[in-house]
């Protein structure tokens, strides 16, 4: 069921002293390789036409960026170039060339089932332990494949318990504590994560009774679970609540929010027990009777008796970029930190890491970055600090061929994919926040690297913890930042393409 993409990529090797200086808590010495860009002289002045592009585009809030010279690094114009703001997404192109740079392009993570027990006659007396190995594209199906896997090894029995390991990553409940409970783009973390652990809430009323179920639908397989319930209530607000009931998630809905029918992925908060409760399902349809799966905090030893694999790691970013999935950068990010260093215990000590190899390896003077996905607003970023990162990432072509195209504005304000200036960047979104980050080709052939920031943190400020899923004007003023970013790169497509 595992897909297999060949693909090659030019690994850089690092010094002694870059390695060394990433496993420590600051940056004791001078990075090892050079800082781009460098400043030759002074950066001209944004042009009349570029401040009232701003004046017009109805952005409140800040707006920052800055574009270089793609080969040489130098800086072609800017606005704010060193003001540190919320990255957003813009974060995972950075977590991507970190991941890639620690593991390589061709690593897989692998999920194992183990028997700690001797085998004899099909029957297991002792152990049978489903080990988590970081893989974030694990879904329902790769489980099936485990369970068939298993049978056709011949046990058919087990005799001690069913565990669950997913310690190769700490345990994490949310990836942003701050987000609102029910939003799947922050759900747990671990080193087991299946369906991007999320599990799928759907509802159908039928002479005025609501069905519902919960599962972990991958097609063609939709088993039910009993990690997460699903309670509807008599009630007209909020529509979600969660409690966290220790070995379970226990949700509720407000009845008057559901309508006829709909569905929706919520976020699962214990991934070790989800992934058991669903494997110990498709087990059984293979007619091996588990035990209720515990969670174990030290992987037993003993026989591999089924394996899957990830894609390769070079397909697995590429997929974060496109679809900006949170998860898989929090886990890629926090596997090379553990490959390289040490288990981090928590995303900041990761991103720690991060920023200490980004400083070393893609001269970046002042990275905060505070995990890595971008989903928290804790993270900083400067553009005059992404234009070096990028730069230096153009050089062996790592990153380009990874990010999505940008589509332009023509001359009646319709994205075009015709336009003469093509662009490939990394967008970033949060609440009053959108970034955009990557590289220009001008018609000339030109090639320029820009990192464009924008963000209302007054307005954002004010935002409560149960309102940030759907803000007012948050999605208005994404749009005119989006616009205005665009027309930034036409501009310096033509502009700077001699």
């Amino acid at each position: 069921m595992t897909k297999h993409l060949r693909s090659q990529f030019s690994r850089r090797s690092f010094l002694a002293a870059c390695l060394a200086t990433a496993a420590s808590p600051l940056l004791a010495a001078a990075p090892t390789v050079s800082l781009r860009p460098r400043l030759r002289g002074a950066v001209p002045d944004v042009a009349d036409a570029v401040n009232e592009m701003l004046r017009a585009s109805r952005v409140t809030g800040q707006v920052a960026f800055a574009v270089a010279d793609a080969k040489t690094g130098d800086i072609l114009e800017a606005r704010n170039k060193a003001q540190g703001t919320a990255p957003a997404s813009v974060t995972k192109s950075i977590t991507a060339l970190y991941a890639l740079d620690r593991l390589g392009s061709d690593h897989r993570f692998a999920t194992r089932v183990v028997a700690a027990g001797r085998v004899n006659d099909g029957v297991l007396d002792g152990d049978l332990v489903l080990e988590g190995g970081c893989d974030p594209t694990l879904d329902t199906r790769a489980l099936a494949d485990l369970a068939q896997q298993l049978k056709d090894s011949g046990l058919r029995e087990v005799r001690g318990r069913f565990l669950v390991y997913e310690n190769a990553l700490t345990p994490l409940h949310t990836i942003d504590p701050d987000q609102p409970d029910h939003l799947g783009y922050s759900p747990a973390v671990s080193g087991i994560a299946l369906n991007y652990n999320r599990v799928h809430f759907e509802w159908k009323r039928n002479a005025g009774k609501y069905k519902i179920t919960m599962d972990a639908r991958a097609a063609p397989y939709r088993p039910d679970v009993t990690i997460a319930r699903m309670q509807i209530v008599e009630r007209a607000a909020p529509v979600y609540t969660y409690d966290n009931a220790g070995d379970a998630d226990h949700w509720s809905v407000a009845k008057g929010a559901l309508g006829q029918e709909g569905a929706r992925w919520l976020p699962v908060r214990h991934p070790g027990r989800y992934a058991g409760d669903v494997f110990a399902t498709l087990a059984r349809s293979q007619g091996i009777v588990l035990a209720v799966p515990e969670l174990v905090g030290t992987m037993p030893e003993g026989e591999v008796r089924a394996t899957v694999q990830s894609p390769p790691l070079r397909e697995i970013i590429q997929g974060m970029l496109k679809y900006s999935n949170n998860l898989t950068a929090e886990m890629v990010g926090l596997a090379a930190t553990r490959h390289t260093v040490a288990r981090p215990q928590t995303l900041a000590a990761s991103a720690r890491q991060m920023n200490l190899w980004a400083m070393a390896s893609l001269g970046m003077t002042n990275p905060a970055f505070a995990d890595h996905s971008g989903l928290g607003s804790a993270s900083r970023v400067s553009p005059q600090d992404m234009v070096r990162a990028l730069s230096a990432a153009h050089r062996d072509a790592r990153l380009r061929p990874l990010l999505k195209p940008v589509r332009l504005l023509d001359k009646n304000g319709r994205t075009t994919h015709k336009h003469p200036v093509k662009a490939v960047a990394k967008t970033g979104t949060l609440n009053f926040v959108s970034g955009l980050a990557g590289y220009i080709t001008a018609p000339s052939g030109r090639e320029l690297v820009f990192a464009i920031f924008c963000a209302d943190e007054e307005v954002r400020a004010r935002i409560t913890r149960a309102n940030r899923e759907r803000p007012q004007g948050a999605r208005s003023w994404a749009t005119r930042a989006r616009r205005l970013q665009r027309k930034l790169l036409a501009r310096w497509g033509a502009v700077y393409a001699a």
